[in-house]
């Protein structure tokens, strides 16, 4: 090599090794960093329990007010789906196989269940025993595991609903249960007590009944609201008041801890083209974050 033909060379590499780099280093920097999804005060201090459809279409509760359940388009844009019957309040969203929408109704001590083709709302299961059903996991099975807090009296216990909307009672004399979550082989169960800042674990068999419980991971600080599990069943756990989500892993070893824009995050959910973005709720922000993951959610 001549040269003449040195230096425009050289300056070829030089310009691709950048342009690398610097795609390498802002691709890296999105990773594990919240963006804003919609614009904040688009919902009630209530939003929670984002769920995605069998199509990709993202539903979230309390959009605009308490009581109804709205739509969220991938450039964050929101729509109203359903008001719920007067005085029902849901906590989260849940989808079976046949993509019917689920939802705990904690001012009805109700799971409601929605027809997605004619949007009617009908009561799925009541139990008076119930406090107030707050979030909830299915199985393969199409059985229901519903977390169940007592706010007031710092309290909790642990439901399973039938297929047929039969409640079981499954654990109780607990601490304020709210996050529930259920590994990918479906062999485990976790349970947060969100003011005890505990995270339980329980071995589940294929008939949903549960065996052995231990203490799978504690915190000193703040509070814990929702989970979700990634395909390699680590464990996603929003810590409510700090504005983190904290990763454990299946041994109960901490993994990372990835920092929110709002502080009173109170669920998750993965979602994307990839199964890797998770979408957040922030109740003090009153919208929703996105972050991107380096695992996809366990459902992808």
């Amino acid at each position: 090599m001549n040269k003449s033909t040195f230096k425009p060379v050289m300056l070829t590499l030089l310009s691709a090794f950048i342009v690398f780099t610097l795609t390498n280093c802002t691709g890296s920097k999105k990773m594990f960093v919240a963006e804003d999804l919609t614009a904040e005060n688009l919902f009630s201090v209530n939003i929670e329990g984002p769920a995605f459809d069998k199509n990709g279409q993202l539903y979230v509760v309390n959009y605009l007010r308490d009581g109804t359940i709205g739509k969220v388009a991938a450039d964050g844009s929101c729509s109203m789906f359903i008001e719920l019957p007067e005085g029902s309040i849901a906590n989260c969203i849940l989808f079976d196989k046949q993509d019917n929408m689920f939802l705990p109704d904690f001012t009805g001590h109700n799971v409601l269940f929605v027809d997605m083709q004619t949007r009617k709302v009908s009561v799925f299961c009541h139990e008076p025993r119930m406090f107030s059903p707050n979030d909830l996991c299915m199985n393969r099975n199409g059985q229901i595991f519903a977390s169940d807090p007592d706010w007031n009296a710092g309290v909790g216990q642990l439901w399973r609903i039938e297929t047929d909307g039969k409640p079981v009672l499954i654990e109780q004399n607990m601490g304020t249960t709210n996050g529930i979550e259920l590994s990918p082989d479906e062999k485990t169960l976790y349970l947060n007590e969100s003011i005890q800042r505990k995270v339980w674990k329980y071995s589940v068999d294929e008939n949903g009944n549960i065996s052995g419980k231990e203490l799978f991971y504690s915190f000193d600080d703040f509070g814990l609201d929702g989970m979700k599990c990634d395909k390699k069943g680590n464990l996603y756990i929003t810590r409510w008041g700090k504005g983190t989500i904290v990763v454990i892993s299946p041994k109960g070893e901490f993994i990372r801890e990835i920092p929110l824009k709002g502080k009173k995050c109170s669920n998750l959910v993965f979602g994307g083209k990839n199964g890797r973005t998770m979408y957040v709720t922030l109740q003090d922000r009153k919208c929703m974050e996105k972050v991107e993951n380096n695992i996809a959610g366990k459902k992808f």
